[in-house]
Order: structure tokens, then sequence, then C-alpha cells
């Protein structure tokens, strides 16, 4: 059996969730999916709705073992990565097997190679100014 193909995807300016979504796709397919720039990635909407939901996202905390409370990542690649997570059947084994093939990265590294591809569809390019980039939501969280 060869070895599955590796593709690289360029996450600037492309929407979040679509972008998610097709990488999702990619890694159930059996793909090593590599994903750059990932801080420069937008979330559609305007800043005062995605920045009250990150704030309300942020109280979610467990009254009964404070221990017990969910992780909020505060690096923009751990947030892509849970996003993508979101969206794999992760307690299975192929979803489980899935998210290993996943890497993501903030900036381009060097020895990151593979076919580069362009998502069609969750490109922001068409979107107006309602939009913020992953990297400030990171910074909302408490990140550098």
């Amino acid at each position: 059996m060869s070895d599955p193909a590796s593709v690289v995807v360029d996450a600037e300016n492309q929407i979040v969730g679509r972008l998610s979504s097709m990488v999702a796709k990619m890694l159930l397919e059996g793909k090593n999916v590599t994903i750059v720039n990932a801080e420069k990635a937008v979330i559609s909407g305007s800043k005062d709705s995605i920045f009250s939901e990150v704030q309300e996202f942020r109280g979610v905390r467990s009254a009964v073992n404070p221990k017990n409370t969910p992780k909020h990542f505060t690096r923009p690649d751990r947030l892509m990565r849970s996003i993508v997570r979101g969206m794999l059947p992760r307690r299975k084994p192929r979803g489980r097997e899935a998210l290993k093939r996943l890497k993501v990265y903030v900036g381009k590294p060097e020895g990151v190679t593979g076919e580069t591809i362009a998502l069609e569809g969750a490109d922001a390019n068409r979107l107006s100014h309602k939009y913020v980039r992953l990297q400030e939501v990171s910074q909302r969280f408490g990140g550098r």
C-alpha cells in the first residue's frame, strides 16, 4: 500500500468553518493534511458579535469541579486544530486516525512539502469588511 498523498493548505484569507469542513473531508479520505498560516484565517461576522461569543465561551466553567473546566486554547494553530477536530468523528477509530494526520502551523515553516492547494468556496476575498482574523480571536483568549 502506498503512502497517502500529502496536501498543504494555505489558510490565508480562508473562512475558518468552510476550510475546516473541507480539511476534515480530506482527512477522512486518508490524506495527510498540513495547514499553514493558521493565524491569517478569518471568521465572518461583525467584531462585536464574534467577540461577545468569545467572552461567553470563555465564561464556561464547571460549577461542580473547576478542574473539569474545558480547555480554551490561546494559540491560533490550536484553535484551528480544535475546530477541525469538532468536524471529525473523533470517538471512532477512523476519526482518531484522521486527526493524527493533521498538522497545523502558524506561518509557513521551511520543511513543509506536498501539493499546495487553494480551496474553492472558502475564500474570504468576496466578504465585506465584516470579518475577524483568527489571530485577533486568539489574542482575546489571552494569546500573544
